[in-house]
């Protein structure tokens, strides 16, 4: 006997415009919000195989995409997702942009795996995944050393892409109309309570990839002797300055960057403008942010205005540094209380916890439904658990004698979460749970998505071709029962901002061929 269709077929469901959805079959209410099914109501998925088919579209980039589809236990650990993940603003990068991810999770994180040292690094500044691959910026900083670029070859092995201006470190890396972005800077080593780097050459360029060992040179932001964040937003590449003068500049094309600021404000309880440094840069709900290492504060830009959100709990922070969103809502890293912050409104953050003793939060992502973090000076991650808790996962850097030791950077590649480690140098990655990744950036338009799950297997699948898949591990005993509800077009990651059509959830494996028949046949305009 063929296994039934279990749930959900929507005719239609729109997420850019709130009120534009139409009514869903199985006697579901008009769909006017991200839709929720209680989880009495839903598929008991257990132990079992499953397939999700969707058809799916989501073009507006300055609404970072989330959850298609998901459903996550996040006491128990337990569940799925099904979602196309961006992850701008950890600390100085876009760390992924609009990849496809499948998930599952019964509570199983794994040890994190040396995954050696790019080159003669201190650390990696920055790391992005672009089309496929795994690229780390580093940070080089002894005499005849220069900052490079990395890509990762698996094992401990990573390939040097080449020189870029002789500087001591690649700062930041972006993803920008499908090609890879690096900024460059000449990073102050003594920051880190390290002795400081004898290569003195400035910083502060910004270079385009064009494969094997060759970058372009796109220019110099004026005034500028260290990159310190890249962002994509409206359209249009937007880099910072790391260190003072303050500044913010946009990609005219070519070798021209236009300065856009210099005073941020105003100060929304003072009106006082001043010279502030926004650095680390993301989107969210259609606006830029912005940290600060000039008091620990945040700045929101809409294209023409800047305004201060606030001071980021109490006068004990004076840096906020990354950037990450989960369940919807953004949140911000500080130093030197140790703590995360939800943002909820101008002027208003909530603590959601210190991690363990930590004085500094840097990387930070939501990595299979779990909201993680690296921190200083221990260089430690761990995982958020909730009424503000956070659990350690694992200490990553084991330098002796030293001040601080950091976890940098984090970047999701290959169903991994990678960190990044100072003064090692060394790079890390783990996974909590099991997904695999489509690590190319989701086109613009419709789209047809499956993601098929079996005992030893993940595949994902884009418009009738199989695109990724995860081998190699048992979940035949993995238990995806859940007390958590069903959510359509949200969940960890945030809301899918963009359009779902005929959404079909299989207690079954989808074969190939049904794939394919799907995939031809798109949803009606």
């Amino acid at each position: 006997m063929k296994p039934a269709l279990i749930l959900v077929t929507l005719s239609a469901l729109s997420l850019t415009e709130a009120h534009s959805a139409e009514s869903a079959v199985h006697n579901w209410a008009r769909i006017e919000e991200p839709l929720v099914v209680p989880a009495e109501k839903t598929p008991k998925l257990g132990t079992g195989d499953f397939s999700i088919s969707v058809w799916a579209r989501a073009d507006a980039t300055d609404h970072v995409t989330g959850d298609l589809l998901s459903q996550y236990d996040s006491t128990k650990r337990r569940g799925f997702h099904l979602t196309l993940k961006s992850n701008p603003g950890v600390t100085s990068s876009v760390a992924n942009w609009r990849h496809l991810q499948f998930g599952v999770d019964d509570d199983k994180p794994s040890a994190w795996r040396d995954c050696g040292r790019p080159g003669k690094a201190l650390f990696a500044f920055a790391m992005a995944t672009h089309e496929g691959a795994l690229y780390a910026g580093t940070c080089e900083p002894d005499a005849g050393a220069m900052g490079r670029v990395y890509r990762y070859a698996g094992g401990e092995t990573w390939i040097d892409c080449g020189r870029l201006d002789g500087s001591n470190s690649v700062t930041a890396l972006a993803t920008y109309e499908g090609a890879l972005y690096a900024g460059t800077g000449k990073y102050r080593v003594a920051g880190s309570h390290l002795p400081e780097s004898p290569n003195t050459q400035l910083g502060g360029r910004v270079f385009r990839y064009e494969g094997g060992t060759k970058w372009v040179d796109c220019g110099q932001l004026p005034e500028t002797e260290a990159v310190g964040g890249l962002v994509v937003f409206q359209g249009r590449l937007f880099a910072s300055s790391l260190y003072k003068p303050a500044g913010f500049f946009r990609y005219e094309g070519g070798t021209k960057w236009s300065r856009l600021s210099d005073a941020i404000g105003p100060d929304y309880k003072t009106g006082e403008l001043g010279p502030k440094r926004v650095v680390a840069l993301t989107v969210h709900e259609g606006l830029l942010y912005a940290t600060s290492y000039d008091g620990g504060r945040v700045y929101r830009f809409d294209g023409k205005t800047w305004t201060d959100c606030g001071q980021v709990g109490d006068s004990s922070n004076t840096q906020t540094y990354a950037f990450t969103s989960y369940e919807g809502t953004l949140h911000v890293a500080t130093w030197r209380s140790g703590r995360v912050f939800r943002f909820e409104d101008v002027g208003r953050w909530t603590d959601i916890g210190r991690l363990g003793g930590e004085l500094e939060v840097m990387g930070m992502m939501v990595h299979n439904g779990r909201f993680i973090a690296g921190s200083l000076p221990l260089a430690q991650t761990y995982a958020y658990d909730g009424n503000g808790k956070w659990s350690l996962w694992q200490r990553l850097d084991l330098t002796p004698d030293v001040e601080y030791r950091r976890a940098w950077t984090m970047a999701e590649h290959a169903g991994e979460v990678f960190c990044s480690t100072l003064p090692s140098g060394k790079i890390w990655a783990a996974r909590h749970g099991r997904q695999v990744s489509w690590d190319h950036a989701l086109p613009s338009g419709w789209h047809h998505i499956a993601a098929v799950k079996t005992a030893d297997r993940l595949t994902l699948h884009v418009d009738g071709r199989q695109v990724a898949e995860s081998i190699g591990f048992d979940a035949s005993g993995w238990n995806l029962d859940s007390e958590a509800p069903l959510r359509l077009a949200t969940g960890a990651n945030g809301p899918f901002n963009g359009q779902l059509r005929n959404l079909q959830i299989h207690q079954r494996v989808l074969g190939e061929a049904e794939i394919q028949s799907q995939a031809s046949q798109p949803p009606e305009k």
